[in-house]
């Protein structure tokens, strides 16, 4: 079966979450434009869109429109070309409306799982817990066909365990697409040894339709961008243990999220991308690899107390972010929280001087992050920023080398221990990913 026949009846299970629901924009896209041409007048498209929340499927069709007409309003170009043949679409906004409702015609919105039967193709994008996916996947084996194919948004569960534990016999593929799906360009793709060629040809074809850069990683507990998100998460967070007696906690969760992110150029501190996962999130992926891959080390004291009070981060269905670590106003940091009174310490001009001067200045002539994205001499400018780091003998900017190896090592780690194929693969992920300026295995230190 072909991907255009597979794409014909297609099942998305977790769809109202953020992951599931920008993949059923995209691929709602896709089948929108199959429709369009001739040899495909005649058939029948559908796409399930599955969830537990009959509350959340209707927040989801009024997000499914809004994302779809934005997508339309990128590309009017194209679905002019589309529409060729219709005389009456002649204004961009009729063209963009009817693309609209074409896209939305194929969707349905369901919170039966028995719907799942006829579908070709299944994207599973739920709560990233073994048992839980497992037991879906068991229920959607006995409702599917034998052919049905299935990818999975897991960022950290190894496929052939989740193979093996529903008896998928190979029909299931790692695809974790990256937050948002509708604009981040990775998707990491992780196989089994048994997982089927045809399925691999796929998800090949399919990342090519998308647009996507499609990284191979191999299939251990983590894969590559998590493998290196966790074990950079915990450095951070066990040298805001070593600097807490100095600066007490919100002081060193401050230092590290700005060494990581002023420093180290970033686009965000590493603690406010932990808040931007979701805490509850960290934790549960350092389960995931603790258990599968027996190393008791990836584990937070810090991330389990944050946990049990309550403060998980993450965001609001508008897209802002939730308090974490970080407190937040209009999505910047303004207050840190203070563990042990359970409330925020506010940042002040005052405090953030007084800290910023124990710490020391970052580079002289150094830019931001963003400022370097768009700087054709980029890589010029990063190693003349991290020369002049090195050659500083500020608190900052040791902690920053430190930290700049440390996140190497781990990078390099990730290829020994064949998590990944090459070195090239590791910065892959990590610039295309999360928006990196340079990858983790660098000359810089």
């Amino acid at each position: 079966m072909t991907l255009d026949d597979r794409l014909q009846n297609v099942a998305i299970i977790g769809a109202a979450g953020k992951m599931g629901s920008g993949i059923g924009v995209m691929i709602a896209q896709e089948i929108a434009r199959l429709k369009l041409k001739a040899e495909n007048k005649d058939k029948l498209y559908r796409i399930d869109l599955i969830d537990i929340s009959e509350t959340a499927l209707d927040s989801l069709r009024g997000y499914m429109r809004i994302q779809l007409t934005k997508a339309a309003e990128k590309s009017t170009v194209q679905l002019r070309a589309l529409y060729s043949e219709r005389q009456d679409l002649i204004e961009n906004a009729d063209i963009i409306e009817t693309f609209v409702d074409n896209a939305s015609s194929v969707l349905n919105y369901s919170t039966d799982l028995s719907v799942v039967k006829d579908a070709h193709l299944v994207f599973e994008a739920i709560v990233e817990n073994e048992k839980v996916k497992t037991k879906i996947y068991r229920k959607m084996k006995r409702l599917c066909s034998p052919d049905t194919m299935f990818l999975t948004n897991t960022s950290s569960i190894p496929i052939s365990y989740l193979d093996e534990q529903a008896h998928l016999d190979g029909r299931l593929i790692g695809y974790h697409f990256y937050n948002p799906p509708v604009v981040q360009r990775l998707v990491e793709v992780i196989t089994a040894q048994s997982t089927v060629e045809e399925l691999v040809k796929i998800g090949d074809e399919l990342g090519k339709r998308l647009r996507k850069k499609l990284i191979p990683s191999c299939d251990i507990s983590g894969f590559i961008g998590n493998g290196h998100f966790t074990r950079d998460g915990l450095y951070a967070l066990n040298e805001v243990e070593r600097l807490k007696s100095t600066f007490r906690y919100p002081g060193a969760i401050y230092v590290v999220n700005r060494i990581t992110q002023d420093f180290l150029l970033r686009p965000m501190g590493i603690f406010q991308l932990i808040d931007y996962v979701g805490i509850d999130v960290f934790q549960c992926i350092l389960r995931v690899m603790r258990t599968h891959l027996n190393d008791k080390s990836l584990r937070s004291r810090l991330v389990d107390k944050m946990v049990k009070q309550h403060v998980l981060g993450g965001q609001y269905t508008d897209g802002s972010q939730k308090d974490g670590f970080l407190k937040y106003e209009r999505n910047r940091p303004v207050g840190i929280y203070n563990f042990s009174k359970k409330e925020y310490f506010m940042l002040s001009d005052k405090w953030n001087e007084k800290t910023d001067a124990k710490i020391g200045p970052v580079p002289e002539d150094s830019v931001s992050w963003k400022a370097l994205l768009i700087n054709p001499k980029k890589e010029e400018a990063l190693q003349s920023h991290f020369d002049k780091l090195k050659k500083m003998d500020t608190l900052g900017a040791k902690l920053a080398v430190d930290f700049l190896k440390r996140t190497k090592v781990i990078g390099e780690q990730l290829v020994n221990d064949g998590v990944a194929a090459s070195t090239e693969n590791v910065n892959a992920v990590l610039t295309n990913g999360f928006y990196w300026l340079y990858g983790p295995i660098n000359n810089y230190v």
